[in-house]
C-alpha cells in the first residue's frame, strides 16, 4: 500500500462509481478507464479499496482527507496486529 497512490486517486476527484468500475476491470483482467498506480493487480486493488473507503468516510463523517486516511491506516494496523 502506497499512500501517494491513494492520495492521487482521491485528488483526481474520481467518483465511487468510477473507482468501482476500475476495480471490476482489474478483477476481470482488463485495463481500467482511470489511472491506478501499483506494481501489480493486487496493489492496484489495494489502492482502490483504500480510496473508496476514505471517500466514503469523508462523506459520512464530513472530515478531510488526512483524518480519513488516519482512520484507514489505523484500521489496517489493527487488522494486522
Amino acid at each position: 500500500m502506497k499512500i501517494p497512490a491513494i492520495k492521487k486517486l482521491i485528488e483526481a476527484n474520481y467518483t465511487l462509481e468510477m473507482l468501482d468500475e476500475a476495480e471490476i476491470a482489474i478483477i476481470n483482467e482488463e485495463e481500467p478507464q482511470i489511472e491506478v498506480e501499483g506494481d501489480d493487480d493486487g496493489e492496484q486493488l489495494t489502492h482502490l479499496f483504500a480510496a473508496k473507503w476514505i471517500l466514503e468516510d469523508m462523506q459520512e463523517r464530513a472530515v478531510d482527507f488526512k483524518s480519513s486516511l488516519r482512520a484507514y491506516t489505523e484500521k489496517v494496523r489493527n487488522s494486522i496486529s
